[in-house]
């Protein structure tokens, strides 16, 4: 064998041990050897098969590149040998072509699985740009753009003159801008102890939350401290912003607090049914009083600006706003003056009650001037009082609790929601009935011996009269008389005049919480203690005690009746509503809500016994002496048996032309003479303009004051 034979003998068997070496390809065109089994593929991720694929891919090519070399050579050597190395080179080209074709077939998979990842990804940047790039552009503006509400100023208070009693001033409010995500754990916890607040109370009002671009009113009205702690540690507190919004203003602090109630943060219910009226979470709405009454018309519409806000949520650049616009204002009936010296001579009553008189449970009082021609409200006063301002930002737990324990119950407006029996002046109710009814004249007589002939009920102290008529009765407040005219009338008698006047149902004001009182009548027994009605139950009855009950403001409408012959006025607080540009958006007239058919005959009479009542022989004589204005009034004093008697006094004037009506009761101040009559001296003496008297509740007040070094105090606490 030739030399070139022998090298081709020895080249063949590497040829073949190299082609062993190259996996064999299985019919499907996988590798046999197990690197890119079908199977084993697909139990692996595909991102791992790729991987796969590429290094199969790679070692296959890297084979045929040696393979492709051997074969060159061989072919330059044999090409002109034998038949038998031609075979031997046919085999081995064979071979290569077996080699070669898978791997074409996986680089021609590895380009379309590129494609297709590259297709992937155009259609998915396409989706992200064009379909909802838009949506992704808002997104991310929301990031550091926030819209900042602007709380309108609620309309302000005028009186009758158009004196400034409530209005807005500019104040600071906390709350938190949503940045990129929750509010931190961390951030809440240290905005807790800057407010004195729970960080649950925080998270709630979180969650509340419908608009996430809005931020979230955590506290209004705070103070200069918490500004300073919060400016102070501003890298702390992320999302925590400082607004400038309108905060509620009193004026005269507690002055009319009961009238004009308070605003607060809106709660769950509340929202749940105004949310339809343009309300949100953490709008402020009127808890009480006009405020509540009338909040809708006074509220005004929020505003707001567009603000692009850093990353700690601080506003940097206004990017549009809209201004919030005022609402519309209250000119109420209240006369300030009236107001004024009703509560500064109910104050200086009742201290001089405790201190001077022995009286010291006279915490509490009431009292409700109005003009009888019309029902305007002029002055309406309850003690104790509250001061509306501690409830702007959220009243502290510790005012709260000062109020909440006070057992005299500060919040409660004892003018309308605070029933008494009205004791005597009850006899101007049974006297007009037993008139208008024929049950007695004005000129009969009948005889007093100290208690009634029928039920031993009497006078107090059993003091006797002797034959008297109407006229006296009235005047010296004669029970054995008015007992007789008990039993003449009978209760059904009693009641029917009794509702005619108005009692036992709310006289209809526009305040929350009015009271119905309770009228004495055969049914309300038997329902209540299923008990029949009895005699002795008619005489107390009669005189305004056992069943009988009535509010201060339906003592104040009886009075008025009288005052102008039987007309009665629904009580009306507020004149009109003003706009912001001075027009009247609504004006409120008179209206009439019934009447009590009084003959001038009976009308006659019990007028001229009231006036006798303030003249020098009668029960208030030696109260209104001196007294410029003719006035008629009633005093009553009503038993109590949870303490000291409550007193009463009624009174209207001038007497030929009424256009004051006054109530006043104070409670456990003993005789109505001596702790309501003079309150409503003082309070005509307003209303009529006169010079102020000295009294001896006026010389205890300069007393006090001139240990303290001041003036004597007003109801406001101001000099």
């Amino acid at each position: 064998m030739t030399r070139d034979g022998c090298r081709l003998r020895k080249i063949i068997p590497l040829l073949a041990t190299f082609g062993r070496g190259i996996p064999a390809f299985a019919p499907n065109g996988h590798h046999g050897n197990g690197c890119c089994d079908a199977k084993e593929q697909r139990k692996e991720p595909p991102t791992f098969r790729i991987w796969r694929l590429l290094r199969c891919t790679r070692i296959c090519s890297l084979r045929r590149q040696q393979l492709c070399s051997t074969l060159k050579r061989l072919s330059a050597k044999v090409h002109t040998r034998s038949p038998a190395a031609r075979t031997r080179l046919r085999v081995a080209r064979k071979r290569m072509a077996v080699t070669t074709s898978p791997v074409k077939r996986r680089m021609k998979e590895l380009h379309i699985i590129i494609i297709c990842i590259f297709a992937l990804l155009v259609s998915r940047l396409a989706y992200l740009q064009i379909a909802h790039g838009r949506d992704f552009a808002v997104a991310a503006d929301n990031n550091r753009i926030r819209l900042m509400s602007i709380t309108a100023p609620r309309g302000a208070f005028y009186d009758r003159n158009g004196r400034l009693m409530v209005s807005s001033r500019p104040g600071f409010s906390v709350s938190l801008v949503p940045i990129s995500g929750p509010i931190p754990d961390e951030v809440l916890q240290r905005l807790a102890v800057i407010l004195g607040k729970k960080p649950e109370d925080i998270r709630k009002k979180i969650t509340q939350q419908d608009n996430p671009l809005e931020p979230i009113r955590i506290q209004d009205d705070v103070g200069p401290d918490v500004i300073t702690s919060i400016e102070e540690r501003r890298d702390e507190l992320p999302g925590v912003v400082i607004e400038v919004q309108a905060v509620r203003s009193y004026v005269y602090n507690e002055l009319a607090s009961h009238l004009f109630g308070y605003v607060g943060e809106i709660s769950e219910s509340e929202l749940a049914a105004k949310k339809e009226e343009g309300y949100k979470s953490g709008s402020l709405v009127g808890k009480f009083g006009l405020e509540k009454v009338y909040d809708k018309a006074i509220r005004g519409t929020d505003g707001g600006s567009q603000v692009e806000v850093n990353v700690s949520g601080k506003p940097v650049k206004m990017l549009g706003k809209k201004e919030a616009i005022l609402g519309n204002s209250l000119v109420l009936t209240i006369d300030l003056k009236i107001q004024q010296a009703a509560e500064k001579a109910m104050d200086e009553r009742l201290r001089y009650l405790q201190d001077r008189l022995g009286n010291p449970e006279a915490k509490a009082a009431a009292a409700v001037v109005m003009n009888p021609q019309t029902g305007e409200i002029l002055a309406i006063v309850s003690r104790p009082a509250f001061n509306p301002n501690l409830f702007n930002g959220g009243i502290s737990a510790k005012d709260w609790k000062t109020i909440n324990d006070n057992p005299f119950n500060p919040m409660q407006n004892r003018a309308i929601n605070a029933e008494y029996s009205p004791g005597s002046a009850f006899k101007i109710v049974t006297g007009a009935a037993a008139l208008e009814l024929g049950k007695v004249t004005p000129e009969e007589k009948i005889f007093d011996a100290g208690t009634h002939w029928i039920i031993p009920k009497g006078n107090a102290h059993n003091a006797a009269l002797g034959w008297i008529d109407f006229r006296v009765a009235l005047v010296k407040s004669d029970n054995v008389y008015f007992y007789e005219m008990g039993n003449r009338l009978g209760i059904d008698n009693l009641e029917k005049y009794a509702r005619m006047f108005g009692l036992g149902a709310p006289t209809g004001i526009k305040l929350p919480g009015e009271a119905e009182g309770l009228v004495a009548n055969r049914k309300y027994k038997e329902e209540v203690y299923k008990e029949e009605w009895y005699l002795s139950e008619t005489f107390d009855a009669a005189i305004g005690q056992g069943f009988q009950l009535a509010t201060p403001l339906q003592m104040a409408s009886v009075i008025s009746q009288i005052a102008n012959g039987g007309k009665r006025y629904r009580p009306y607080l507020v004149n009109r509503i003003v706009a912001p540009d001075g027009q009247t958006v609504q004006a409120f007239e008179p209206e009439l809500a019934g009447t009590v058919a009084l003959s001038d005959k009976t009308l006659t009479a019990i007028r001229s016994a009231l006036r006798e009542v303030v003249t020098p022989d009668g029960t208030a004589g030696y109260m209104f002496g001196g007294f410029n204005v003719p006035i008629a009034g009633k005093t009553s004093t009503v038993e109590n048996p949870q303490g000291d008697d409550h007193g009463w006094f009624v009174a209207y004037g001038p007497y030929d032309n009424p256009t004051v009506a006054v109530a006043v009761i104070v409670e456990q101040g003993g005789y109505g003479s001596d702790s309501a009559a003079p309150i409503a001296r003082k309070i005509m003496e307003a209303a009529f303009n006169l010079p102020p008297s000295h009294d001896a509740a006026d010389q205890y007040a300069e007393e006090l004051a001139g240990k303290q070094g001041t003036a004597s105090p007003n109801a406001n606490g101001k000099n």
